[in-house]
């Protein structure tokens, strides 16, 4: 083989010598014989094409000048002054977890990583403690099972990373251009329902991840989440990769969704094939080094999964990772008679007690108001999971937790126990489907205090109404969509409304949302309406829905069968 015939025909500028020629004809056979092409064996690129410095948006060129995993002696730095971060320095602080909130306040929250929402109470412990002794006390549960955590000083940024490492928790690439917190069934293991136990799966990833720098620099935030079935789900198909069980014949296989994002009115699609259990992280890592490859750096808005698939078809995307892969998958079209999938999910079964599939165990679901708890709570939650259960807890995509393996004998004490500090396990057809984000309290973006009016909200439904069907009510304060508006039953979306010339916080209305089975994008009713009047104005859009649904029929169901300019008018009606 000549060094015509070679990829490469000088290093560093020198020609090959005879012995580098002949070294190099050999592997390169080695290569072709295993079907393999030189760019299976380079490096992957940081890049999909090359851009120009000069062409890239500011975050692809901070993270071009200095990796952000390599920031920590600046965060040390900062510390040292107790400094707040300049611009680039927000930026990549965000790969450790920590977010400077400027201008709403000035300190960091920090958000975990918590595959599954899997927690163990000697880490919920040390979590309160931390919570207690380096901020201001103000814990959430987020909408993918994870806690965020304010407010923290510059000075005790690395404390807090110390410490939350110290019992086994991490925050690396909770936030900005990563892979986000992973979601699993929080009663994968245990629930009787189930097709298989998604937890190791979950936590398996998580490890691949933290392993691999090349993980840490997407060109937007990704999101992953894994269905064993079950009652409780984790609305996989919100997600840019969304894989769910089901049965063929006797084995269990996976199928992936690809492509979710309802900030973006986005659900993500079926890629059409089948993956066996052993496999599926192997064919998702590849899924994500395509985006890496070819997602877009150069148009933040036009920078996610999602938009990559609209110049792509799903065929595209799928033959690129089979590339990576080295094989080809299976492919099964979507065919109920060839196809068992888990059965319905329960709305709303993330509150309550329930079996397990261990007999004379249960899980109990425990509402909370829009995910805050304090740091008091979180110890008693440690000590009544270390008596009556087993030592652990789940959060959940729904913003509250699970207890799991509590024997039937202590059902009633762990019920009683978590209603002294303020929890309830009474499933509630309102409350259990209320879901808020951070709200403008915190988050620069956000355009009204959607936390605290979900609170306030609820409590004024519960005094006027009731309903005999569930209903899922989100409050989202910006088209970033944290709290998925799009999907719920009944979603506002923060805006700015006018009294009197008088700018206040309002909302956006949108209905028949939904996920799963019910899967739907809600559609805009009404236009800036100031909260003071949206809290009556919801109370007539659910006694409408009473009086004029056809028996049973869901909230969901009803808005469909309406189109805007009917829904407008029952709901404005004041009979």
């Amino acid at each position: 083989m000549s060094t015509a015939s070679l990829p490469i025909s000088n290093i560093n500028g020198q020609p090959l010598n005879e012995e580098q020629m002949r070294y190099l004809t050999g592997f390169f056979a080695g290569v072709a014989a295993r079907g393999q092409r030189f760019s299976d064996v380079e490096a992957p690129p940081i890049l999909a094409k090359s851009i120009a410095h000069e062409d890239l948006v500011f975050e692809e060129r901070v993270k071009k000048e200095l990796h952000p995993l390599d920031a920590y002696p600046l965060l040390l730095e900062h510390a040292a002054s107790n400094k707040a971060p300049e611009k680039e320095e927000v930026f990549r602080f965000k790969w450790n977890g920590l977010f400077y909130l400027s201008p709403n306040k000035e300190a960091f929250m920090a958000r975990l990583r918590i595959p599954g929402g899997q927690l163990r109470t000697f880490q919920l412990r040390e979590l309160a403690n931390i919570a207690k002794q380096l901020t201001t006390g103000y814990v959430q549960i987020t909408t993918r099972a994870n806690l965020q955590m304010r407010l923290i000083q510059p000075k005790d940024t690395p404390e807090f990373l110390h410490r939350i490492q110290s019992v086994g928790l991490h925050a690396r690439g909770s936030g900005a251009d990563n892979i986000r917190n992973l979601t699993a069934n929080p009663t994968a293991g245990v629930d009787p329902h189930e097709l298989i136990d998604v937890m190791p799966l979950c936590h398996e990833m998580g490890q691949i991840i933290l392993n691999d720098r090349s993980f840490y620099d997407l060109p937007r935030k990704f999101n992953i989440a894994y269905d064993g079935g079950g009652l409780i789900g984790t609305v996989e198909d919100t997600n840019d990769v969304g894989c769910k069980a089901v049965k063929m014949g006797e084995e269990i296989f996976f199928r992936i969704a690809l492509g979710g994002a309802t900030g973006h009115k986005a659900f993500a699609r079926d890629l059409g094939v089948l993956v066996k259990p052993e496999e599926l992280n192997k064919v998702v890592s590849a899924i994500v080094r395509v985006y890496i490859e070819h997602g877009n750096r150069g148009d933040r808005k036009k920078a996610r999964l999602k938009h990559l698939l609209e110049k792509w078809t799903l065929e595209q995307y799928l033959e690129e990772t089979e590339k990576l892969l080295g094989y080809q998958l299976q492919r099964v079209p979507l065919d109920p008679a060839l196809i068992e999938y888990p059965g319905q999910k329960l709305p709303h079964s993330h509150v309550g007690v329930y079996p397990q599939k261990q007999k004379g165990l249960n899980y109990v679901g425990v509402a909370m108001p829009v995910g805050q708890i304090t740091p008091k709570q979180m110890i008693r939650i440690a000590e009544i999971a270390d008596l009556y259960g087993s030592g652990e807890i789940r959060l959940t995509v729904w913003q509250n937790f699970v207890i799991p393996n509590v024997p039937d004998h202590f059902v009633a004490t762990v019920k009683k126990a978590l209603r002294k500090i303020g929890f309830d396990t009474q499933q509630s057809n309102l409350r259990s489907g209320i879901i808020a984000c951070t709200g403008n309290s915190y988050c620069k973006f956000a355009q009204a205090n959607t936390k605290g009016h979900a609170m306030e909200l609820a409590d004024y439904l519960d005094k006027r109404i009731k309903l005999d069907q569930p209903v899922n009510i989100h409050l989202t304060g910006c088209p970033h969509s944290c709290a998925q508006h799009y999907m719920g039953d009944i979603g506002l979306l923060g805006t700015k409304a006018k009294i009197a010339g008088e700018s206040v916080d309002g909302y956006h209305i949108f209905v028949g949302g939904g996920f799963g089975a019910s899967q739907a994008v809600g559609r805009q009713v009404f236009n800036a309406i100031d909260f003071e009047s949206a809290k009556p104005l919801v109370e007539k859009m659910l006694r409408g829905y009473l009086r004029h649904r056809e028996g049973n029929e869901t909230f969901q169901a009803f808005t469909a069968r309406h189109d805007l300019n009917a829904l407008q008018g029952i709901f404005s009606n004041e009979e």
